[in-house]
C-alpha cells in the first residue's frame, strides 16, 4: 500500500486533536482561572531508502534519502500565563496575582488549582464549588503557625476575643505654658480589667510655678502624682511616667508650648471581650477576624504551592491539578513571600484565552484536516489507477 495513505491517515488523527484541543480552549474562555493548551506536531520516523555516502577521491558524498511516514502529536503544553483581573466584590473570591496555586483537600487527595472562587460551608470551612476545603496555616490566639502542617482554613462562628486588661496609656498634646496658676486639666482614661469590666481612669494636670503636677486616681483606690517641668522651648525637661494601678502612663511626647490645650489619651489597650462580625483576607493570604470589641485577630492563613515545572501538572477536572513526577514537589509558603505571588480579595483571574489566535488555529487545524484528507483520496485514485491496469 501507498505510505502517503498512512501519513495522510496520520495527518486527520493529528489535527483532529488539534481542533479538540482548540474547541476545549474556546469553550473554556469564560472559566475563572483557565489555562488554555497548545498541541505540537513532530513528523514521525522517516523510512531510509538510501543512505549516506562518504566523498571518495574521485566522487563526492552523498546525503541519506529518506521517507517521512506522517505526523504525530508531540505533546499537549498548557499556558500559565497571568489571565486579566475581573472585580466581583465577594470578599471570597482571591486572584493570585504571580506565581501559585491554592491548595485544596478533597477526600485523601491533594488538589491545586488558581481558580479563587470560594466561599464558606455550613460548617465555616473555606469550600471551592465543587466542595473541596482550602488549606492553610491555623491560628492560635491571633498568632499563625507557619511551621505547623496545613490544615483547613475555617470561619470560627460565634468565635469570642478574649478580654486583656489595660496596661498602658499614651498621652499627648501640649499643656499651655501660659495658663494661671492652679489651673487644672482633667482627663478621663477608660481601662478595662482581666475579665473585661470597664472602669474610668481619672488624670490631673494642675498649673504650678515651674510647670505642671500630674495626680492620677483608680477607681480601685490606686493613686499617684508626678510633676511635669518644660523648658523655655516647650520642650519635657523632667517626669513623664506614672505608674496607677498596674497601668504604665506614658506623657514623654507632651509639649508645653504658650496658647495651646491639646493634651489626650491614646493608644490605650485593654479591651472587653467581643464577638467575631466581620472578617477580610490580606494580601499575604491572611484571614483576619472584626470583633464587636473593636479589636483584630487572625483567624489563620491561605497558602499557596509553587512547582519547579507548573506544565508537568495534570489536569484533574473541576480547574484543579495535581502534581505529577515531571512537575516536582510542591514548594508551600505565605503569598507575597519570595517568587510566590500576591492574593487580591474581590476578584477572580480570568481565562488566558485569546480569542482571535484559537480562532485562526480553527482555520490552521480545519485547512490542515482537508489537505490530509486530500492526500488519502488522491493515494485512493493512484491504487485505483493501479488495480485497473488489469482489465
Amino acid at each position: 500500500m501507498l505510505r502517503s495513505l498512512y501519513s495522510g491517515i496520520s495527518g486527520l488523527r493529528s489535527h483532529q486533536t488539534m481542533l479538540d484541543v482548540t474547541g476545549n480552549n474556546i469553550a473554556n474562555v469564560n472559566t475563572a482561572a483557565f489555562k488554555a493548551s497548545a498541541v505540537q506536531f513532530q513528523d514521525t520516523l522517516s523510512q531510509l531508502t538510501s543512505g549516506a555516502g562518504s566523498p571518495q577521491e574521485q566522487i563526492g558524498g552523498t546525503n541519506p534519502a529518506q521517507v517521512g511516514l506522517g505526523v504525530r502529536v508531540a505533546g499537549i503544553s498548557t499556558n500559565f500565563a497571568q489571565g486579566s483581573a475581573q472585580a466581583t466584590g465577594r470578599a471570597t473570591d482571591l486572584m493570585i496575582s504571580g506565581d501559585g496555586f491554592f491548595v485544596t483537600h478533597q477526600g485523601t487527595q491533594t488538589f491545586y488549582t488558581r481558580a479563587g472562587s470560594f466561599d464558606f460551608d455550613g460548617a465555616g470551612n473555606m469550600v471551592t464549588p465543587d466542595g473541596s476545603l482550602v488549606q492553610g496555616w491555623s491560628a492560635t490566639n491571633g498568632v499563625i503557625n507557619e511551621s505547623g502542617p496545613l490544615s483547613n482554613i475555617v470561619l470560627p462562628r460565634g468565635a469570642i476575643s478574649p478580654a486583656s486588661a489595660t496596661t498602658s496609656t499614651e498621652f499627648t498634646g501640649n499643656l499651655p505654658s501660659d495658663a494661671a496658676a492652679g489651673t487644672v486639666l482633667v482627663r478621663d482614661v477608660q481601662a478595662h480589667d482581666a475579665a473585661g469590666a470597664q472602669r474610668t481612669v481619672t488624670l490631673s494636670f494642675t498649673k504650678t510655678a515651674t510647670g505642671w503636677d500630674v495626680a492620677g486616681t483608680d477607681p480601685g483606690g490606686a493613686t499617684a502624682t508626678g510633676a511635669l517641668t518644660f523648658s523655655a522651648a516647650g520642650a519635657l525637661t523632667a517626669g513623664g511616667t506614672l505608674a496607677l494601678g498596674g497601668i504604665a502612663v506614658d506623657m514623654t511626647k507632651l509639649t508645653g508650648f504658650a496658647t495651646l490645650t491639646t493634651v489626650a489619651a491614646k493608644n490605650t489597650n485593654g479591651n472587653a471581650a467581643g464577638t467575631l462580625q466581620s472578617y477580610t483576607l490580606s494580601a499575604d493570604g491572611t484571614l483576619v477576624g472584626s470583633f464587636s470589641n473593636g479589636s483584630s485577630q487572625a483567624l489563620g492563613r491561605v497558602v499557596l504551592a509553587t512547582f519547579p515545572n507548573p506544565g508537568g501538572l495534570e489536569k484533574a477536572g473541576s480547574s484543579s491539578y495535581v502534581a505529577t513526577f515531571n512537575s516536582g514537589d510542591a514548594e508551600i509558603g505565605a503569598p507575597g513571600s519570595g517568587s510566590i505571588g500576591k492574593i487580591t480579595s474581590g476578584a477572580l483571574e480570568m481565562s488566558n484565552v485569546d480569542l482571535s489566535q484559537e480562532f485562526t488555529n480553527l482555520i490552521v487545524a480545519q485547512r490542515g484536516f482537508q489537505a490530509n484528507a486530500r492526500i488519502i483520496t488522491t493515494s485512493d485514485e493512484v491504487l485505483q489507477e493501479l488495480t485497473n491496469l488489469k482489465r
